[in-house]
């Protein structure tokens, strides 16, 4: 299978020659290993912590298995033995000044990123690798927004039902590399592993069945506001279960919560976020769509447009090694903005569309929002499924999303 470049790489190169160590962490099947082995295999020595003989001896004998394995080495799935963290910490502090010495690798969890903090803080550098972005899958990772450059007046060259095979086929390597996958068997078999591997060894989940149930509800929210209380009634869980729930999903990378906006930083963080699938492919898969057709014309489909674009900033800002302030805008008399993105003390309004031809009605949103933040914002964005840029309302410009 080929090798397709990723943003993140000119980070993490960087991030090895800054800090004795680099966690790169992400979910399953987001190509963290095949990276890794790409950029540093002819440099580091390189050990998977899944397999039983492995695990003994790390627990057996931390230290002579450190002596072993010595620097530069890169320990894949390092969630598996957690309890090597002090002993990683203690060979950096004999060696402070070298630089890239252990690449540590895996799932991230929250009892793993707590011992990371408590144990490596100021020795790492913590990095997170998502399933491709749109500019990764089309060779240009390190493209810049288009609100970050002039839009280009050349039509983009996507049609709808290009965009939809890309939706339903998702960004996790495997299947984005390789179109005679079966991408539901794929998924099928993703879940599964998911919940067998990952899940189980989070405390919170004890009832797998029910926690699958909680993934397919959300999922048929995805894009929506999230009320919890609503979502467990529905499984007969406690509210308190539900929030545990979507913790879990957060801290494995499955979901994007997006927490509404307020002029008032301390009112940002309140009881009512929307919840994005990071990946639109799981995303179709868990709400049973299949082919183009049923998700192009599903009452989802919407939903399905808004989480691709979500998860793309996302996605490309972590690639860049920073974490976005991504939010959403709505008032009480319904004027809504779909992502609001705070970059360099400026907002960005954009707003989504699943469809190849925008009207001027469609940007009141985004007007509105420029009528009461003139100071913030200079230009709203309409994002849709379309080819040409056009100037939709007096500041707001429509964009067909492959230009984004």
């Amino acid at each position: 299978m080929e090798y397709l470049p990723r943003g993140l790489e000119p980070v993490l190169q960087r991030a090895t020659r800054e800090f004795p160590a680099v966690v790169l962490t992400g979910a399953r099947q987001a190509g963290k290993t095949t990276l890794l082995k790409h950029l540093f295999g002819d440099r580091y020595r390189y050990l998977s912590l899944e397999t039983p003989d492995v695990l003994a001896a790390v627990r057996a004998d931390p230290r002579g298995f450190l002596q072993l394995y010595a620097p530069p080495v890169i320990l894949d799935e390092v969630q598996n033995a957690p309890e090597l963290l002090p002993y990683i910490k203690e060979s950096i502090d004999s060696h402070r000044e070298r630089k890239g010495q252990y690449i540590l690798s895996g799932l991230q969890n929250l009892l793993m990123m707590q011992r990371v903090s408590e144990t490596l803080a100021g020795r790492c550098a913590v990095l997170q690798l998502m399933p491709f972005s749109f500019a990764e899958r089309r060779g240009q990772p390190q493209t810049e927004f288009i609100w970050e450059r002039e839009p280009s007046a050349q039509p983009a060259a996507f049609s709808i039902a290009q965009w939809w095979q890309w939706f339903l086929r998702g960004s996790y390597p495997e299947i984005a590399l390789d179109e005679q996958r079966d991408f539901t068997l794929w998924y099928a078999s993703y879940v599964q592993t998911y919940l067998e591997r990952d899940v189980r060894a989070i405390r919170q989940v004890g009832d797998l069945i029910t926690y699958q149930a909680f993934l397919r509800i959300l999922a048929a929210r995805s894009g929506q506001l999230l009320n919890l209380s609503d979502v467990s009634r529905e499984l007969g869980v406690a509210v308190n279960t539900a929030k545990a729930w979507l913790s879990v999903l957060e801290a494995t990378h499955q979901v994007i919560v997006l927490p509404p906006y307020h002029e008032n930083i301390g009112k940002r963080l309140v009881k009512t976020p929307k919840v994005y699938f990071a990946d639109t492919g799981l995303l179709c898969y868990l709400v049973g769509l299949r082919t183009v057709e049923h998700a192009a014309s599903s009452p989802m489909a919407g939903a399905i447009v808004e989480t691709a674009l979500v998860s793309e900033v996302v996605k490309r800002y972590r690639q860049r090694g920073q974490e976005p302030r991504v939010f959403f805008w709505r008032t009480a008399g319904g004027e809504e903005v779909d992502l609001l993105l705070e970059q360099n003390g400026k907002l960005v309004p954009i707003e989504v569309k699943a469809t190849a031809t925008p009207r001027p009605g469609m940007a009141s949103g985004l007007q509105a929002f420029l009528r009461d933040y003139p100071n913030r914002a200079d230009r709203g964005w309409l994002v849709h499924l379309g080819t040409h840029v056009l100037p939709l309302a007096p500041g707001v410009m429509a964009v067909p999303l492959e230009m984004v």
